[in-house]
């Protein structure tokens, strides 16, 4: 019987909603899970076929060693997402990539560590006039840990926040706040080897003047949602992107694009997940089943 380790990490083993939808629809397929931690030195990854990421959710703390894991993974099976794209995608940094090649992203300015944080917060403000709040996150992070939501005016704040992350080697990504988040949410739109399966609507996560929690990740409010037409044709436009951008085996197994609108109701790219995103099986009763399909296919021998 073929096996997959769905990897997950210790903490987040009971949180991953996705994981029981996964297990049983693949026990329909006849394909044998394991739920394996990425971390745990005794699990031999070379016994499965394919090592699917799914819920390592405390990478962005552990990134340099989390991505010699799936280096050393990768060596010895199929690891899914493919390396390149984990390593690609577990930074932000991706947002500009995705930008030079036409996409509309939420206006993004990157601080490097070393910069100060005090002139480019005063650079972004000048430049977002009309922004009333302001993001500030860690380029390398997961479920808006670290991500705060500022008023304008709290520049002390604000200041304090960015140069906590730059102190300690972390790039920072300033994004204005768009107030479509908190009346609309987010519109996330799910692909199964580079096919649209489903979308969720997420309420806002980050709360005015709150600070910046330290969890694995915010608490998410979700619902499922058909995307609009601009919707569809934006994140269908980021799928078809990305094999000019990676050296990568294309379609990938899963992507999640996260998208919100912009002041002028324009959909904007706000984050895509190809490294170990929630999948939100559990709102489409077929999205288990048609995402196993794709693992089962990928078991199969290939011609040539």
């Amino acid at each position: 019987m073929p096996r997959i380790a769905l990897v997950t990490a210790i903490a987040a083993h009971a949180l991953d909603d996705d994981m029981p939808p996964l297990l049983a629809a693949l026990r329909a397929a006849g394909v044998h899970a394991d739920v394996r931690a990425w971390d745990d030195a005794t699990v031999a990854w070379s016994r499965y076929d394919i090592v699917l990421l799914r819920s390592a959710w405390d990478y962005s703390t552990r990134l340099k060693e989390f991505l010699t894991w799936c280096e050393a993974t990768s060596r010895t099976t199929r690891l899914l997402n493919p390396l390149p794209v984990v390593r690609w995608n577990t930074d932000k940094h991706y947002l500009a990539k995705l930008e030079a090649a036409g996409i509309p992203i939420v206006p993004s300015v990157f601080i490097e560590p070393g910069e100060d944080a005090g002139a480019a917060i005063a650079a972004f403000l000048i430049a977002h006039s009309n922004a009333t709040e302001i993001v500030v996150k860690p380029v390398v992070g997961a479920g808006s840990r670290d991500a705060r939501r500022h008023r304008r005016d709290a520049l002390a704040a604000m200041r304090e926040h960015a140069q906590f992350l730059l102190d300690a080697k972390r790039s920072v990504l300033l994004q204005p706040y768009l107030p479509s988040v908190d009346s609309a949410g987010e519109t996330a739109l799910l692909y199964f080897d580079g096919a649209y399966s489903h979308a969720i609507r997420k309420g806002a996560l980050l709360l005015p003047d709150e600070d910046a929690t330290r969890a694995l990740f915010a608490a998410e409010h979700i619902q499922p949602r058909t995307p609009e037409a601009d919707e569809r044709a934006l994140a269908d436009s980021v799928i078809a992107a990305l094999p000019q951008i990676l050296d990568a085996p294309f379609p990938l197994a899963y992507a999640r694009v996260d998208l919100i609108r912009a002041a002028d109701g324009t959909p904007c790219l706000l984050e895509l997940e190809l490294a170990e995103p929630s999948l939100f099986l559990a709102t489409d009763a077929d999205a288990g089943m048609r995402f196993a399909a794709v693992l089962q296919a990928r078991l199969e021998p290939q011609d040539g």
